[in-house]
């Protein structure tokens, strides 16, 4: 008897069955052997984030396959770049970038949280506790652990008169960056940026409206903010103005080059007079184009595709410099900025569809020929451009990880002004209020709540163990001082600067930022600790079990 790998046959009574494709090398796993092979996994993810927390956290380097080296602290980053092979692993992958992409920032606390919950659960499981309630038990810790977090916050002024509150902010965030050394310019930029482009009446952040570009070279100190577009592009040819001034620009997703037939075509030249013939044909074809441009009133034509070297020259001969090759994201946002609208036909050009700047001009660096072209004082001038500077690629791009990170901790502020306290004095308060809450349950789940409450401290643990102190003596001297004065704001003193008030130094996070971290890392370990059975097929399916 023969069949398919995979397909229905029969025995010699007729009864069906399924022959299963290498079912001889399936491995399984069930009940507890797989709860504490997803517990393992978490917590090795969690331990290889956790030295990278707090502003004495470590950077890891990534080596891509193709020798690409990046150097970075940035939870997001590391767990994207690493090569994990574990399901339950890459579930914590995708936990961090959920945070990544919801908040922008805590994306290696929420992973530490995570890992040390799952710890907490292995625990209870050896105590013989049930999967099911310990997921009940923590779920029901969080939410009082959220509620303690609304309770603690306190409310924040966000204003574009006074930002030096959230230029205080953004400085913690950016505290634990390679960039912290000129944290202060880096945090300013951040916040200008954001206000520039809030709608602080609907408390509403256009993100697409923020771009930020690196170019290699200089130091971090020369990056800069332009409240306009930045392109890495110069003009067509280098006879053209460096500088315009009251521009109206001309947007054109529109080649100028000579029009080619839609279907397969094949042009026979056979004589010189058929050649000329096509020559002038073309010249008329570039003069009616530029013709179209110059009668709209441009004074700056931006295309989205190249020229032929002949309209260039024509182009400079009619006075009309152009930038060619900009790709379609930056057309969009010189669309925004300029309130110009994007051209796809020469004849569709008219005056009503030009946008409009104040000043064009062109950036040199230093003695290199590196230049790049900046738009500013546009007619809406909400769309800002960060260039940011630095002696190398891998630098650059870990300065433009840490601004990101601070753009969103001011987004989430405009979103919802309430902050709570940095250095792990919001985490010591809910695990207090979450510890005394477990004293008052009567049922199983309580020893639920206890796990919660020590979970909560791996975030303090890890910031002391960071900053090298004595972690377990600097989080028993928080705890009991948390305890005594009721004050939430006292957390662990990373920079040993002999003050634990966190509120007198300055160190400040988002509420928002905090209450997802807490509800994203117990949906995962609840979501977890329900799957009790794995079945790997072999080369087919998952190898990390």
């Amino acid at each position: 008897m023969t069949a398919m790998p995979g397909s229905i046959t029969f025995d010699e009574y007729g009864r069906p069955f399924i022959i299963i494709r290498d079912q001889d090398q399936q491995k399984r796993l069930t009940g507890l052997d797989a709860l504490k092979s997803h517990i393992n996994a978490g917590k090795q993810i969690a331990n290889t984030v956790r030295t990278s927390l707090g502003p004495k956290g470590l950077d890891k380097m990534m080596v891509s396959s193709d020798g690409e080296v990046t150097v970075t602290n940035d939870g997001a980053t590391i767990l994207k770049m690493m090569d994990v092979e574990h399901e339950v692993g890459k579930l914590l992958v995708q936990l961090s970038q959920s945070q990544d992409d919801e908040i922008g920032d805590g994306t290696t606390g929420v992973v530490v949280l995570a890992g040390a919950l799952l710890e907490q659960a292995g625990t209870l499981l050896d105590r013989g506790i049930h999967p099911i309630r310990i997921a009940d038990g923590f779920e029901l810790a969080c939410q009082r652990a959220v509620e303690h977090l609304d309770k603690i916050a306190e409310l924040f002024p966000v204003s574009a008169d006074n930002v030096e509150p959230l230029i205080k902010v953004a400085k913690t965030t950016l505290g634990s960056k390679i960039i912290n050394k000129c944290h202060r310019q880096m945090a300013e930029i951040a916040v200008q940026a954001v206000l520039a482009v809030a709608d602080l009446e609907n408390r509403d952040v256009n993100f697409e409206l923020i771009k930020v570009e690196g170019k290699v070279g200089g130091r971090l100190e020369d990056t800069l903010l332009v409240k306009g577009v930045v392109i890495d592009k110069t003009m067509s040819h280098p006879q053209m103005p460096k500088e315009l001034k009251d521009v109206k620009l001309a947007i054109l997703t529109c080649p100028f080059e000579p029009p080619k037939p839609k279907t397969k075509h094949k042009l026979d030249v056979s004589s010189t007079e058929d050649y000329k013939e096509l020559r002038k044909y073309e010249q008329e074809k570039f003069a009616e184009m530029v013709k179209y441009v110059k009668d709209a009133g441009t004074t700056l034509a931006i295309c989205q595709w190249g020229f032929d070297d002949e309209a260039n020259h024509m182009l400079l001969q009619q006075h009309l410099p152009a930038i060619r090759w900009v790709g379609g994201p930056e057309i969009e946002l010189i669309a925004i900025a300029t309130g110009g609208r994007i051209v796809p036909r020469f004849e569709e050009l008219t005056a009503e569809k030009l946008g409009k700047a104040g000043l064009v001009r062109e950036l040199s660096f230093g003695t290199t020929k590196d230049k790049m072209l900046v738009i500013e004082e546009c007619s809406n001038s909400r769309a800002v451009t960060i260039l940011v500077r630095g002696g190398n690629a891998m630098l650059v791009a870990e300065a433009k990880r840490s601004l990101h990170d601070a753009i969103c901790v001011v987004r989430s502020l405009v979103k919802e002004p309430r902050v709570v306290y940095g250095g792990g004095a919001a985490e010591i308060s809910c695990s207090l209020h979450v510890a005394a809450q477990a004293d008052q349950l009567a049922s199983l789940e309580q020893y639920a709540f206890r796990g919660f409450a020590e979970a909560l401290e791996s975030i303090p643990l890890a910031l002391a163990e960071n900053s090298g102190l004595s972690a377990v003596h600097a989080l028993a001297d928080v705890k009991a001082k948390q305890s005594s004065t009721n004050d939430p704001a006292l957390g662990i003193d990373c920079m040993q600067t002999g003050n634990m008030n966190m509120r007198e130094q300055h160190v400040i996070e988002s509420v928002r930022s905090k209450r997802q971290q807490l509800i994203l890392a117990t949906q995962l370990v609840k979501m977890i600790l329900k799957i009790d059975d794995v079945r790997s097929m072999g080369d087919q399916g998952s190898q990390g079990y």
